[in-house]
């Protein structure tokens, strides 16, 4: 199979019949074997109605439904271990990403040999409220992953299908789904000017909450890429570091004691700083040692419970 296509979606029964026809139509005309994958995140509306319908029609039009909501990183992540596609494109449900721009993504996947394609849109039809702090958390990304994208957070891109296969996307991990394909070991992660839409049905489920998050999750997955195998580099050496800080102060305080003749240790505030040092430095250490344990003995991470499929195989 050439494409698999996976749209996460939480409330967007309006929208669904109109991009499915817009995708269905793309892939016909540049005669692409294809799927199209709908996770439905827990929606309230009649979302789960419409997808039904949609894969009575057309056998390629696959359905997946959370019992809840679970946030689109769990979409995504449920979504790409069903996929069969060589090339695996992610679009939002709500016909802001144009399924026009799929040919193009596929031919850098396939023919530029790029491990995944991340969209930018560079002309967004956002209220400022939205497109100056994206792009102060783009820059701030950029910095920080080093990874020379202009939009992290596009929700159209494509993928090698080893790519998906090979990472996990939690939490809210899916904005930084290429941050976490670089440290996988994927390292051609190419980008494309892609059109952004407005808006034709519904309202946003996201809020300004988004950027504090994506903040947090950034630094939660800048540190448990380089340190979840093992926790004892940084929790043992910065353990190491204060209690030998701590010891030389106490080394300090001791010589004078003994042959300076200096008294009332107790009394000075050098006395309190090596002693927490040490104290601190020996809490640090043993909870380096005892994140090792945890790594060793790690169960699975958190299985969704999945509420219904449709047209996939047993």
């Amino acid at each position: 199979m050439d494409i698999s296509v996976v749209v996460p979606l939480y409330n967007e029964d309006e929208s669904l019949k109109e991009l499915n026809d817009w995708i269905v139509r793309v892939m016909q005309s540049n005669h692409f074997s294809y799927e199209i994958i709908y996770v439905d995140d827990g929606s309230t509306d009649n979302s789960w109605e419409v997808i039904q319908t949609l894969t009575k029609e057309n056998p390629n039009v696959k359905g997946i439904r959370f019992l809840r909501n679970y946030g689109k990183s769990a979409a995504l992540n449920q979504g790409f271990k069903m996929t069969s596609g060589d090339v695996v494109i992610t679009m939002d449900a709500d016909l802001q990403d144009s399924p026009d721009e799929i040919p193009e993504l596929y031919r850098m996947i396939k023919e530029e040999g790029y491990d995944m394609v991340s969209g930018w849109k560079k002309k967004r039809h956002d209220p400022i409220s939205k497109t100056i702090p994206s792009k102060f958390f783009n820059l701030t990304t950029r910095w920080l992953s080093g990874i020379k994208l202009h939009d992290f957070n596009c929700g159209l891109k494509s993928y090698n299908q080893e790519v998906i296969k090979t990472i996990e996307v939690y939490g809210e991990m899916h904005r930084y789904i290429p941050v976490i394909a670089k440290w996988a070991g994927f390292k051609k992660i190419g980008e494309k000017v892609v059109q952004h839409r407005k808006r034709k049905y519904g309202v946003t489920k996201f809020g300004m909450e988004r950027f504090i998050k994506g903040y947090l999750d950034l630094l939660t997955i800048s540190f448990t890429s380089r340190f979840i195998q093992r926790p004892m580099h940084f929790f043992g050496a910065l353990g190491s570091l204060l209690f030998l800080f701590g010891f030389i102060i106490a080394g300090y305080l001791a010589y004078q004691k003994i042959f300076m003749a200096v008294y009332r240790m107790t009394e000075r505030p050098l006395f309190y700083f090596g002693l927490l040092a040490m104290i601190l430095g020996t809490q640090l250490f043993l909870a380096g040692f005892l994140g090792e344990m945890i790594t060793r003995n790690a169960p699975e991470k958190e299985r969704y419970k999945v509420k219904d499929y449709i047209n996939f195989k047993k």
